[in-house]
């Protein structure tokens, strides 16, 4: 997390750094989200055009610099994000916009664009030394977790409502969850 300053808490206004704490703000407790603030002018000298052009890492791993991991050897071995864009034409005249184009997440590893904070949810837990990892969900973030912390060997428990769909079921017992 070399661009990150701090992580400062939207409720009361707490400041941490990196790895003080681990989810919100201990004064808060779990309404204390955290804030991550970056520092943006040393981005701004250092993340540009020609390093992108450069990094050959096509996923979302080749924006490493900019995301809230400090080890990136916890990295899954997943291939997350570097979905392609679609121009959507025909739409776009019809709505009578300049511009319009659809990102297609179905090409992530669980076919969702839950995959992204997945993929950094579970890096985090492995940098924290945790074991286990869960949620509660009706849909695709459950899939996305339990497929996320598959792919690096970290278990899941995930709650689903007895309504959820069994697709999805079959989908989190396929990932090893529980």
């Amino acid at each position: 997390m070399s661009y990150v300053k701090i992580l400062k808490c939207l409720l009361c206004g707490a400041e941490y750094k990196s790895g003080e704490v681990k989810y919100t703000c201990p004064k808060c407790g779990d309404e204390g989200v955290l804030e991550i603030i970056y520092d943006y002018s040393k981005i701004k000298k250092d993340f540009n055009r020609d390093t992108l052009k450069r990094n050959k890492e096509y996923s979302m791993w080749r924006y490493l610099s900019l995301l809230p991991v400090d080890d990136y050897t916890k990295i899954g071995p997943s291939k997350v994000g570097w979905t392609p864009l679609y121009e959507a034409k025909r739409i776009r005249e019809n709505l009578g916009i300049p511009n319009l184009w659809i990102k297609d997440d179905g090409r992530n590893p669980t076919a969702s664009l839950k995959d992204r904070p997945s993929a950094i949810a579970i890096v985090k837990a492995w940098e924290l030394g945790e074991k286990i990892v869960t949620c509660a969900s009706t849909g695709n973030a459950a899939s996305s977790l339990a497929g996320a912390a598959a792919s690096v060997g970290l278990k899941s428990y995930i709650f689903v409502p007895q309504t959820a769909p069994i697709a999805k079921i079959a989908q989190l017992l396929v990932f090893g969850s529980t």
